[in-house]
């Protein structure tokens, strides 16, 4: 399987031995971090992946959206400043040692990060003219701001790919995004189990070479769970799965979805 979005830093604090079900499970994963400590730790176990020839682990970084608040503040909660961040994103694009900018983006959720939208522009901006740089994908956070992505189509498809991170639009506004030619890949996770009908839409219509899976690991479980973890990947699949069925798509098995998602989350990351 791939998880094309988790937080394996985050998932220590839930499930000790994350890392052990990661490589029995044989899933490949992105994992987003925010500081030098979680990309510290993410580098050290795709290093490890590497050597032992298991699973890879492909590195991202980017200051959240929902730090924003925080860096009006003075960064006095999260102990980083915006300046700072900025600065180790352009260090590790530099030195080649991101697979991808993110997770970056728009979160205009609460009232709270909305009052910070002006900053998340700004932070938004910088994070993809690194990615711009550097040729690198970007991983998208994007809540309640589709509107403020299309203003970016022009740069964005320059991009050798984009991830919208828990797709948050419509099947429409993800075609739109493809006609504009943004190599746009959409990923789902546990929203698709909890009845959340334009998820549950665009999973079952847009195009199988743009689907990847994702867990959000540990901040997105399945009802009854506390956290989410790679286990929820074969119910995640299974499910987009039967929705593409039943839309006649083209993709209507677990297994030949499971194959087509592997395919594209090589097309974003690559291959060690």
């Amino acid at each position: 399987m791939t998880d094309a979005h988790c937080h394996l830093w985050d998932l220590l604090e839930y499930q000790k031995d994350a890392e052990e079900e990661r490589l029995k499970t044989g899933t490949a994963c992105a994992a987003s971090s925010w500081n030098l400590e979680q990309f510290t730790y993410h580098e050290g176990l795709a290093k490890k992946a590497v050597e032992d020839g298991a699973q890879p682990v492909f590195c991202c970084f980017a200051l959240h959206p929902q730090l924003s608040p925080d860096f009006i503040r003075g960064g006095y909660n999260s102990g980083l400043s915006m300046a700072s961040g900025l600065d180790l994103l352009s260090s590790l694009s530099a030195e080649g040692r991101l697979s991808a900018v993110g997770e970056t983006g728009f979160d205009l959720y609460t009232e709270e990060y909305l009052s910070a939208e002006k900053i998340q522009e700004e932070i938004f901006a910088c994070h993809l003219e690194t990615a711009l740089k550097h040729n690198l994908p970007m991983v998208l956070h994007v809540r309640r701001a589709m509107h403020r992505i299309f203003p970016f189509a022009g740069k964005l498809k320059k991009l050798p790919a984009v991830v919208f991170h828990s797709w948050p639009g419509t099947a429409g506004e993800g075609e739109s995004l493809i006609k504009r030619g943004v190599n746009a890949f959409f990923s789902f996770g546990s929203v698709v189990l909890k009845n959340h009908k334009e998820a549950i839409a665009s999973a079952a219509l847009l195009p199988a070479d743009r689907i990847l899976l994702e867990t959000d690991a540990p901040y997105q479980p399945l009802r009854g769970k506390e956290f989410s973890s790679f286990r929820d990947l074969n119910d995640i699949c299974s499910c987009i799965a039967a929705l593409r069925k039943k839309a006649s798509s083209d993709c209507g098995e677990a297994k030949e979805l499971e194959e087509q998602t592997e395919v594209n989350f090589y097309r974003v990351f690559g291959r060690v």
